[in-house]
């Protein structure tokens, strides 16, 4: 329990230090969208799209299942130590990634500097000890907004990749990258265990028993639901959408990073605005709002890049007689006429334009030829339409950017709760659902690779991502029915 009455200067430079190592240990957790996006696009390794999955997932399992850990043991002697060696331990695997040369190796070492992920509940414990509670949850979110670090790697480690490769005449020099990673880490824990001091919170010892007993509660694993949407699929996308750009809009992985830190960055830093809209108007409207966005935004999204060719209206013979001329554009029988449509070959070079609507084409395809007798009403020129739906790619940045915004808000509603309805146990709660969130992280990437598998459809995430959202939705919409029912008024 934190008794401080007033926040110092000290406050303000533990808050700042933590801040730093979070975004960069977030910059770290996600360095594997880039990465291994960089290596199966230069063929440096053979990996499938489900392979793929499986190694930006990994990462982000590793610092979900040791947050709750990593939150006991900062709880228990203090958060500068712990920090350190997080980051120090971290590093260390970082480095060895540079000289793997399999997918098991890959597999291990993402395993190992996975932990980065953990700096999350470290520094959540290490930053609310130095604030009183009234300014707690102005600190908490700018610690947060940390999770920004993710646009980092999606902006930076695209250029980087290039440089230390020379433009991919020497692949080799991709080893670099991690190198440059686990030195930043390696930096970071001289500097915090240099200019940080160690507290503890002042609280009694808590079992395991204790521990574990608020997943009794319905309640907690809903939150946790909400927490694997807005936080768990954020984390799952700031990785995939690299990969997503680059073979679905075919740009460079340069642009693609940079267009996926669009989606990180603002969904990052914008947590702070959900924890005053939900002070302001209560975290159950805001979640309301984020769960119903999440279901619109991504029924959006669902629709892929396509083209449909479907039977149109035909060319029918008004009379029996002998077909006498056939060409792209004209039938003539017995001296009639008989205009057709003509391809204008437009959708060849429908990518080149900005179409926002779908497109449609139709022409004629003669079925006889000159010389044939034909029936009255027999079929002369066979109809074709062909509809093209470009998905284009800016309107589609614009909804996955508000998309991470409404899900960056909805974060901080998810946390908004936990004090509501679990007063004397946030740590615990708040523990237990920020597992459950991070585990979205690790599970939605290889869910992405079966789908893209098994359908061959990009945009089959985000039908994933409006199940889920659907499915929170009307849980707790259900809860509050139940909820409103029960109350007296």
């Amino acid at each position: 329990m934190n008794t401080m009455e007033v926040a110092t200067g000290k406050s303000h430079r533990m808050l700042t230090l933590n801040t730093l190592a979070f975004t960069l240990c977030f910059a770290a957790w996600m360095l594997n969208g880039v990465l291994v996006t960089f290596l199966v696009d230069h063929s440096v390794f053979q990996w499938s799209t489900v392979q793929v999955g499986w190694l930006l997932g990994i990462p982000v399992l590793t610092g979900s299942i040791f947050r709750l850990p990593m939150g006991i043991l900062t709880d228990r002697f203090g958060g500068k130590w712990v920090f350190t060696l997080l980051l120090i331990a971290s590093a260390i695997p970082m480095y060895l990634l540079s000289h793997v040369d399999s997918f098991f190796g890959f597999v291990l070492m993402s395993f190992g500097f996975g932990l980065t992920g953990a700096g999350f509940a470290v520094g959540i414990a290490n930053t609310s000890v130095w604030y009183p509670k009234r300014q707690q949850g102005f600190a908490l979110g700018i610690f947060g907004a940390g999770n920004a670090g993710a646009a980092l790697t999606t902006l930076f480690a695209p250029t980087l990749l290039l440089y230390l490769t020379h433009d991919g005449a020497d692949l080799e020099g991709w080893r670099q990258l991690p190198r440059l990673y686990a030195a930043g880490l390696l930096v970071m824990a001289i500097v915090f265990a240099m200019f940080t001091e160690n507290r503890k919170p002042v609280a009694e010892p808590r079992t395991v028993a204790n521990l574990l007993k608020p997943l009794r509660d319905v309640r907690v694993w809903r939150f946790g639901l909400y927490y694997f949407l807005v936080f768990g699929c954020f984390v799952s996308f700031a990785q995939w959408l690299v990969p997503y750009y680059v073979n679905v809009y075919g740009i460079s992985l340069v642009l693609a990073g940079l267009f996926a830190s669009l989606f990180s960055f603002p969904s990052g830093v914008i947590r702070a605005l959900g924890g005053w809209m939900s002070d302001k108007w209560g975290a159950r409207r805001v979640m309301y709002w984020v769960l119903g966005s999440s279901v619109v935004i991504s029924l959006m999204l669902t629709v892929p890049k396509m083209q449909v060719v479907s039977p149109g209206r035909g060319v029918i013979a008004l009379a029996a007689g002998t077909v006498e001329h056939v060409s792209d554009s004209l039938l003539r029988v017995n001296g009639r006429d008989y205009p057709l449509k003509t391809k204008s070959h437009g959708f060849e070079e429908a990518d080149s334009r900005q179409l926002i609507m779908p497109t449609k084409e139709s022409w004629h395809q003669p079925v006889v030829k000159a010389g044939d007798k034909v029936e009255k009403r027999q079929l002369l020129a066979k109809g074709v339409t062909q509809i093209y739906f470009q998905a284009n790619m800016w309107v589609f940045t614009c909804l996955v950017i508000l998309i991470g915004i409404v899900w960056g808000i909805g974060k901080a509603a998810v946390y908004k709760h936990i004090p509501e309805y679990f007063p004397t146990e946030v740590g615990v709660v708040g523990g237990m659902v920020g597992v459950i969130g991070g585990l979205g992280g690790f599970f939605c990437p290889i869910l992405f690779g079966y789908l893209l598998d098994g359908t061959g459809l990009w945009t089959s995430s985000w039908m994933l991502m409006l199940l889920i959202s659907v499915l929170s939705l009307w849980w707790m919409n259900t809860v509050v029915n139940r909820m409103l029912r029960r109350s007296p008024n």
